[in-house]
């Protein structure tokens, strides 16, 4: 399984190297950026499972990386975790404002902010699990056993395949091409060139049984699994 990616914008290299460490220690791939050009890099290679922003950069505000951040459909969903040395309100306000998570300030304990990345990822995949649709035609999904049904049938998926319907259904009726697919299911560069979504595609499809006519191939543009009540 892919570890999660924390995305460290920040421009204090001691502080770096601590960070680093620590979310390694703690379960997680760090992803580092030390100005905003090289932020606005590392997220288009890849998006992020959370970004944990300096309000102090040398070239742009934290505050405008957050605000752009929030402005694109493809980041709009990325926890941001702002940190900064300064402590006036009107910073924290503002950050909330632009849609921050939290707000830690300099000096913090490393312990402490660990304890609050994980509550804050915690806290965004139990609102993405209450937002996201479960249940197309006879197809079902359960997110907390991680089972799937085909009407009273349960089938067995891999957890690459789980993430991948999971995309589809929460989706239903939009076609999904397979750089999206890439991005948001194996969190792969758009520009990879691989034929990993089609494999996985053709397993999915075997497994679902009576449901495989749903999830349909759009040549030339990806896939959709459509909504029978909507046909």
């Amino acid at each position: 399984m892919t570890k999660p990616q924390v995305l460290v914008v920040e421009d204090e290299r001691d502080i770096v190297k601590v960070l680093e460490f620590s979310l390694k220690q703690a379960g997680f791939e760090a992803a580092v950026a030390y100005d905003g050009e090289q932020a606005r890099a590392c997220l288009e290679r890849r998006v992020p499972d959370l970004v944990l922003l300096d309000l102090m950069l040398p070239d742009v505000p934290g505050t405008e990386i957050c605000k752009q951040l929030k402005s694109v459909p493809r980041t709009a969903n990325v926890p941001v975790l702002m940190l900064t040395a300064r402590g006036e309100e009107i910073d924290r306000v503002l950050g909330f404002e632009l849609g921050a998570d939290d707000f830690v300030i300099k000096p913090f304990s490393v312990r402490e902010l660990m304890l609050r990345i994980k509550a804050v990822l915690r806290r965004r995949s139990a609102d993405d699990h209450e937002l996201l649709r479960t249940e197309i035609g006879p197809i079902r999904m359960n997110l907390e056993t991680h089972r799937v049904y085909v009407g009273d049938e349960e089938i067995d998926l891999t957890a690459l395949e789980f993430k991948l319907l999971l995309s589809l259904i929460s989706r239903a009726g939009r076609v999904q091409s397979r750089e999206q697919l890439l991005d948001e299911v194996w969190g792969l560069s758009p520009e990879t060139q691989t034929r990993t979504v089609d494999t996985h595609i053709k397993r999915l499809r075997e497994k679902l049984g009576s449901a495989r006519e749903l999830l349909e191939t759009v040549r030339g543009a990806g896939y959709r699994l459509n909504d029978p009540a909507e046909q």
